[in-house]
């Protein structure tokens, strides 16, 4: 690899990671402000997400520029595009902590709604997943990643069961309809952080391995309750 493009990498590999790292605490204030009732997080919260977007597009332009000057081939230009798309899913990220600490904020102001307790076990779920995903990145462990998309499908089943428990909250007191459905947009935002960190998983892979392996979750899920079961047996 010439000098200047594994400058140039090195680069990218830093800033990646401290928006994920910026991302992440982002997500954590989001959350904990639901499981706190710390509504005043949202404004913080929102003003780290102007400097997330900003960043994004720096990055994207960043990447591009390195294709053009340097015309990399190989495992250089697989880690520039999972670059360019990771990028992409922690922008979104940072959306989803806004869209969960404005929900927080609305929940903060109201009389307290009794929270599903599979919500805590999603949400440590959802953010090891985020962070799993990405020190697969730093590692290059597409083994590791691959335990990240099977575990989309455990926080995909926990967000069905809170869905399930929500509607028996409204059911039995329909004075909390308005309060219920913020909580219930707090578990599909979550469980679309989820979602993201597959994707970077799946970006790992093609980075490492160059093999395509989106929509093949529940293929991964199975292979690792085998492992499991392997393991305890």
């Amino acid at each position: 690899m010439p000098k200047h493009l594994e400058i140039e990498i090195t680069r990218l590999k830093k800033r990646i990671l401290h928006i994920g790292a910026v991302v992440t605490d982002a997500m954590h204030k989001a959350l904990l402000a639901v499981h706190e009732r710390r509504g005043g997080l949202a404004a913080e919260i929102i003003e780290v997400d102007r400097k997330i977007d900003r960043w994004e597009v720096e990055l994207e332009e960043e990447c591009l520029k390195i294709l053009a000057l340097h015309q990399p081939v190989a495992q250089d230009l697989r880690f520039i595009a999972a670059v360019m798309k990771i990028n992409n899913d922690l922008e979104r990220m940072g959306d989803e902590a806004v869209n969960i600490a404005e929900h927080a904020a609305f929940l903060a102001e109201t009389p307290p709604i009794p929270i599903p307790h599979e919500l805590p076990a999603m949400t440590e779920a959802a953010m090891k997943m985020v962070q799993d995903s990405l020190d697969a990145f730093v590692r290059r462990d597409p083994e590791s990643a691959r335990v990240v998309c099977a575990a989309d499908s455990v926080v995909d089943q926990l967000n069905r069961d809170i869905i399930q428990q929500v509607h028996q909250i409204m059911r039995e007191d329909p004075s909390t309809v308005e309060r219920a459905t913020h909580l219930f947009s707090v578990s599909r935002h979550l469980e679309r952080i989820a979602d993201h960190a597959t994707n970077i998983a799946e970006d790992v892979v093609y980075m490492v391995e160059g093999k395509i392996i989106r929509h093949r979750a529940e293929d991964y899920f199975q292979k690792y309750q085998q492992r499991k079961y392997q393991r305890t047996s």
